[in-house]
């Protein structure tokens, strides 16, 4: 990936744990004590108007796998 590039995104990072500080210590803890195989992962959204849209998926070992491969990729850097 372009040096330039990396520095952009991890500016936006920067930018995205400043106005969202509790994800990225959620994720850490999920990841680490609940991520496992056949845990349920739900994300729902709810529009300013009430709407919700939610979708879920059960954990399968090719998803741990990814999970880890992208830990050793941020530690790596």
């Amino acid at each position: 990936m372009n040096p330039r590039r990396m520095l952009e995104l991890a500016k936006l990072q920067q930018k995205f744990k400043k106005n969202h500080p509790k994800i990225f210590p959620f994720l850490k803890a999920a990841s680490g004590k609940a991520l496992q195989e056949g845990s349920v992962i739900e994300i729902s959204v709810t529009t300013p108007e009430g709407k919700v849209m939610r979708t879920n998926l059960k954990v399968k070992p090719e998803d741990l796998e990814i999970v880890e491969q992208l830990k050793q990729m941020r530690k790596n850097g």
